[in-house]
């Protein structure tokens, strides 16, 4: 199959696309060698959260190699007066921020003369973001960014090494700036400070000793952090421990292994305190203490229970809650999304909303394997569906004014992607259904109308685009969009083949699948990555499992290794490929339910269809300490000499599964 990659209609996002800068250390950490780099200068950006924080840090390393960090420090529970020019919708973004640029930083004197940072010799990026550089008067510096776990600052860490052969005495010029900010709830203090380095040292050869500066905002009443430095740093590290330690993938490709394993860091540090409870929500500089029904109800909530990060699995029942508590009467839609702490909802639109609450609810009861929570935001998955039903076209689609998109590209009165997420969304409740004992009757109803759904998307959508059998988005669209892969992920296969040639062919970029492909802009540069999670997810459900793992690597390696890293992104050009949270979550879906096939069947049980690609024969793989129903589960899958898999399914330390199947073959796990 031909890949068409056009990097010059690319060159303006950044002249290395497709090229590496950065290795893979240990699976769980990489490093950029500054000292041997050629191809500067280079920019980059990176965002990390904690729960009352967030912070985008942009660094860009001249010709030179000097280095120069911009912090945008984001504290989403303090909402500020907007400006006079404000747009019509700035009180959705009235977060208080602050940037804080290199002169923020204290100075350093070694032997009574001003200490000046030498060229940066090696970055590094382990859950925190640290530089290197090189020693200057025998004196070498490590600079690490890092956000509170649990208060409202970030934190710039520096390592003081000697390595000369003698004594030096360091001495800080203390970091003191404060600015005065106000909203409706009072005045804001942003203030910067040092800490750890409070009088003239002796830092013998051989020693070292660290200090930090704190970007802190404090509201009226409040005291100062009394953190050290060492319990910042405890805490972070404590909190990727406990990631580190949870649904661990080891496959034979180190790249998968540490995206996946990055894309449990950035999902789960996207969690912050608010009045409505704990909230996971995407960030990028614009979506905090809030919940939305793509982001959080479809995207990553169906994936905490998996991780078993508690509070993660909060912060999702939180947001189904908030939606619950929030169902409109009569037949209004309702609200996409709950920001600035439920104080503004939004929008106008119906994006098929519905759909999405009534999939993701189901999806993650059936993974949390608890009645009681399942009966609880019951009637918003039965609100969800009843409302979708009320909304079906005369054809037996779907209809919304618009998708997931809101607008930015054309979607027509029925789109693909609602129809498919309400056909996923009956299956599951379906299911749900049954678990919860409501009546034979009730689960066949939902079986029913999915098998009518079924055959009105193949009817309707089912069309021939650029000589293949595969869908068109809406009426009259004579395109290709990346939501064609969504009825792949719900089961659909009827077009598999062509779909797929559609969607890594040619969509495919080094950047993954664009969003819209047409006759009249084959090279469009509009991409959003939750289009190509889906499709690597889709699939290895649809049984192309060599193609998957091909286009899964080559993305993988562009977002783990290359231009801009180490997280999946949410778009280009739109927000400058933010590391949006809930996508890091669809990426770590493409192995619990695409490479491992994982689909919850019950309370005590689920199905497991395992796909072993071609290249990964010889080692297999495996995914341990998945959280699922209650219960700490191992999957491994290796092959047979016979061409059959072997597959080991390990739940609370008790083997309960052990057989030999065949590749595509589905095994039911109960427990």
């Amino acid at each position: 199959m031909t890949t068409h990659v056009s990097l010059e209609s690319q060159e303006s996002i950044s002249p290395y696309v497709g090229e590496m800068f950065w290795s893979i250390k240990d699976r769980m950490a990489i490093e950029w060698d500054v000292e041997k780099e050629r191809r500067l200068p280079h920019r980059d950006h990176i965002e990390m959260a904690g729960r009352k924080v967030a912070a985008i840090i942009d660094y860009e390393v001249d010709a030179n190699r000097m280095l120069s960090v911009g912090r945008t420090v984001i504290y989403p529970q303090l909402q500020v007066y907007l400006d006079t020019d404000s747009p019509s919708w700035g009180g959705y973004r009235a977060y208080l921020k602050n940037e804080y640029k290199d002169d923020a930083l204290p100075g350093l004197l070694v032997n009574d003369l001003h200490y000046k940072l030498g060229p940066l010799q090696r970055a590094r990026i382990d859950g925190t973001l640290s530089f290197l550089h090189e020693a200057t008067s025998g004196i070498q510096v490590k600079r690490s960014f890092l956000p509170a776990m649990n208060d409202r600052l970030l934190a710039e860490v520096w390592t003081v090494s000697n390595l000369s052969g003698e004594a030096k005495t360091l001495e800080l010029l203390p970091a003191r700036s404060e600015r005065i900010e106000k909203g409706e709830k009072g005045f804001f203090r942003l203030q910067t400070r040092s800490v750890g380095l409070d009088s003239k040292k002796t830092l013998r050869p051989g020693e070292e000793l660290s200090f930090a500066v704190f970007f802190e905002t404090l509201a009226e009443g409040e005291s100062p952090a009394s953190l050290s430095v060492s319990e910042v740093v405890a805490q972070r590290e404590a909190f990727l421990s406990e990631i580190r330690g949870k649904l661990a993938l080891k496959t034979p490709d180190p790249v998968i292994d540490t995206l996946f394993y990055f894309s449990k860091i950035r999902a789960a540090e996207s969690i912050f305190d608010s009045k409505l409870g704990v909230v996971h929500s995407p960030g990028g500089g614009n979506y905090y203490v809030g919940v939305w029904a793509n982001d959080q109800a479809e995207y990553s909530g169906p994936f905490f229970p998996y991780l078993g990060y508690e509070l993660g699995n909060e912060a999702a029942l939180n947001a189904y809650l908030i939606f619950l508590d929030n169902m409109p009467e009569g037949d209004e839609k309702i609200f996409s999304s709950f920001e600035m702490e439920g104080e503004l909802t939004c929008c106008s639109k119906d994006r098929g909303d519905a759909a999405m609450l009534a999939i993701g609810a189901s999806q993650f009861a059936l993974a949390r394997g608890d009645a009681e929570i399942a009966k609880k935001f019951w009637p918003l998955i039965d609100w969800g569906l009843e409302y979708s039903r009320r909304h079906m076209s005369d054809e037996g689609l779907l209809q919304t004014d618009s998708d997931e998109m809101e607008g930015r590209i054309a979607t027509g009165d029925a789109n693909l992607a609602a129809s498919s997420l309400y056909y996923g969304a009956l299956r599951e409740a379906a299911k749900l259904a049954a678990a919860l004992q409501l009546g034979e009757e009730r689960v066949a109803d939902y079986e029913s109308r999915a098998d009518a759904l079924e055959k009105a998307i193949e009817s309707h959508f089912g069309a021939k685009i650029a000589g293949l059998d595969t869908y068109r988005y809406f009426a009259g669209h004579e395109g290709l969009r990346h939501w064609i892969s969504l009825p792949l992920v719900m089961g659909l296969r009827s077009r598999a083949e062509d779909t797929l040639t559609a969607l890594f062919d040619i969509m495919w970029t080094t950047n993954g699948v664009r969003v819209e492909w047409s006759p009249n802009e084959p090279d469009r540069e509009l991409f959003w990555d939750r289009g190509t999670l889906y499709a690597l997810r889709g699939a290895f459900i649809a049984g192309s499992t060599d193609l998957a793992l091909d286009r899964w690597l080559v993305y993988s390696a562009t977002r783990l290794l290359g231009f801009h890293v180490p997280y999946a992104i949410e778009a280009w050009p739109e927000n400058n490929m933010r590391h949006l949270s809930a996508e890091s979550a669809l990426y770590a879906r493409i192995a619990t339910e695409g490479l491992l096939g994982m689909k919850p069947d019950g309370f005590a049980s689920f199905v497991v269809t395992p796909r072993l690609p071609e290249d990964w024969r010889e080692e297999g793989y495996e995914l341990s300490r998945i959280s699922i129903q209650g219960r700490t589960t191992d999957i491994e899958v290796r092959s047979r000499r016979s061409g059959l898999l072997f597959i080991r399914v390990v739940a609370d330390g008790r083997t309960v599964v052990e057989k030999e199947i065949a590749q595509g073959e589905s095994v039911r796990v109960e427990f």
